[in-house]
């Protein structure tokens, strides 16, 4: 059967229908000194000349004026003469104007005998690809800057194995290395060493790895040793197909906030402890008033009862009894008075050396012989304004509490130090001085002391303490 229709293409057509129908690269011939001598429609889309435009023009208007004046096109030639390819990325320029980023390549183009007919030359559009690549390093370097610029955070990053492969200046302040200290070396350092024991390096990148974040706060360890409270994120780092290439870590410095709440906790707790305290106070002091009121009433009325009755020694030994009782009751009565606060204070002159001096005797005699006492006391102390009476009760009580401390015996001090400035232009007293009572004794735990000095606290057995003493004394302070 005979065919009609199109003559076939001979090789050489389809090449050249091939080239010219390439829209995304440029691709062209040049004479061997370098005019262009083709042009296809890449090359038009691309550098926006038409064929009529271009061919017979030196392709060295494809180039930045710098590049001209840098010799680049003479150059791109010779390397593609003399090493057979000449290949780079760099700006160009279109017909408008503007620049754009191309990957070029030029071949050289030989005769059978070796010589050099031209050259073909390909160009690619990358002004997308080279943008895009500014834009990631610039970011990259922004965000580099601003690791680089935190110092109040500790910003690094660890490899798999949790080794610190960067360091940051908040890193180098909180902790005190440098890059060169650490660099490489294993965050688990950073530890304290019970925690390093227990594993809990590990731990923290097993949860990091599985959940992709761990989160704590806890004790760390600087360069120096001291340790410091800090807040730790440690995050997981992956490749866009998932695999972990290493973890992100922050660290923050709170040990200052964690004082800060401390204190306020404390605080806190002292002013609970004075609320409950004024409120005993309160009602401890109104008790007292009426209490005190009835005993004297009492008290006056056994006097007058024993002035009137005849005289007889079974009845005034019930006298005796039931007025001892109403004075201790009195006496109790001051101490209460004491411990709210609502005692009047005779406040005079008090020579608290020659005071102190005065009563050791005594003291001795209300001790015993297993509690030895000492003294120290500067000579030519200044006078302080007080209440002789009620100081002299507080040292007893002092005393008694300590002698109570050392069931076997010991050494009771009693020293007085100056606090405070000069004696003042219009009296010969000083600012403060201080008297301090110690003990050899088994001394109290923490429970204990909280509740030391709160009224009607006592560790002594039923009916041998009110537990008035050292509440009386902090009263008589205050």
């Amino acid at each position: 059967m005979e065919m009609t229709g199109a003559q076939p293409l001979s090789e050489e057509a389809r090449y050249r229908l091939l080239v010219e129908s390439i829209t995304d690269y440029a691709i062209y011939m040049l004479d061997p000194l370098g005019v262009v001598a083709s042009w296809n429609a890449g090359a038009e889309r691309i550098k926006g000349y038409r064929s009529g435009e271009i061919i017979g023009r030196p392709f060295a208007v494809f180039y930045t004026p710098e590049d001209r004046a840098a010799g680049k096109p003479d150059h791109a030639l010779r390397t593609a003469a003399n090493e057979g390819r000449f290949e780079a990325e760099g700006w160009r320029l279109r017909k408008d104007g503007t620049r754009f980023w191309t990957q070029v390549i030029i071949d050289p183009i030989r005769d059978p005998t070796g010589s050099i007919m031209g050259y073909a030359k390909i160009t690619r559009d990358l002004t997308e690809r080279k943008l895009a690549k500014t834009a990631l390093k610039s970011s990259e370097q922004q965000f580099r800057i601003l690791v680089q610029g935190v110092t109040d955070y500790a910003i690094y990053m660890l490899d798999r194995d949790g080794k610190v492969a960067s360091w940051n200046p908040g890193a180098q302040r909180i902790k005190g290395y440098t890059p060169d200290d650490i660099i490489g070396e294993h965050f688990g350092r950073f530890y304290p060493e019970e925690d390093r024991a227990s594993g809990e390096p590990q731990r923290s990148l097993e949860i990091a790895r599985e959940a992709g974040r761990f989160e704590t706060e806890a004790w760390r360890v600087r360069k120096d040793g001291t340790r410091f409270r800090a807040h730790v994120v440690i995050d997981r780092i992956t490749d866009e197909v998932g695999y972990i290439i290493g973890y992100a870590k922050v660290t923050r410095d709170i040990t200052e906030r964690d004082q800060t709440q401390h204190l306020l906790e404390e605080a806190r707790e002292a002013l609970f402890q004075a609320q409950k305290l004024e409120a005993i106070g309160q009602l401890t002091g109104g008790v007292a008033h009426d209490f005190n009121n009835l005993l004297a009433v009492v008290i006056g009325s056994l006097e007058l009862l024993r002035k009137r009755l005849p005289s007889d020694q079974q009845i005034g030994s019930l006298l005796d009894n039931a007025m001892h009782a109403a004075q201790r009751g009195a006496s109790l009565t001051q101490r209460m008075l004491a411990v709210a606060r609502r005692q009047d204070l005779q406040m005079t002159p008090v020579d608290v050396g020659r005071l102190i001096n005065g009563m050791v005797d005594m003291l001795q005699r209300a001790l015993g012989p297993s509690v030895i006492i000492e003294t120290e006391i500067p000579q030519a102390l200044p006078n302080v304004r007080s209440d002789a009476n009620q100081l002299e009760t507080a040292l007893l009580n002092l005393a008694v509490n300590a002698r109570d401390a050392m069931p076997d015996g010991g050494r009771l001090t009693i020293s007085v130090r100056e606090e405070g400035g000069a004696p003042d232009d219009h009296s010969d007293t000083c600012h403060l001085v201080c008297v301090s009572v110690a003990d050899e004794g088994e001394g109290m735990d923490a429970e204990t002391v909280a509740k030391a000095v709160e009224p009607f606290f006592t560790t002594k057995g039923i009916g041998k303490g009110t537990g008035l003493g050292l509440s009386m004394v902090q009263g008589f302070a205050e």
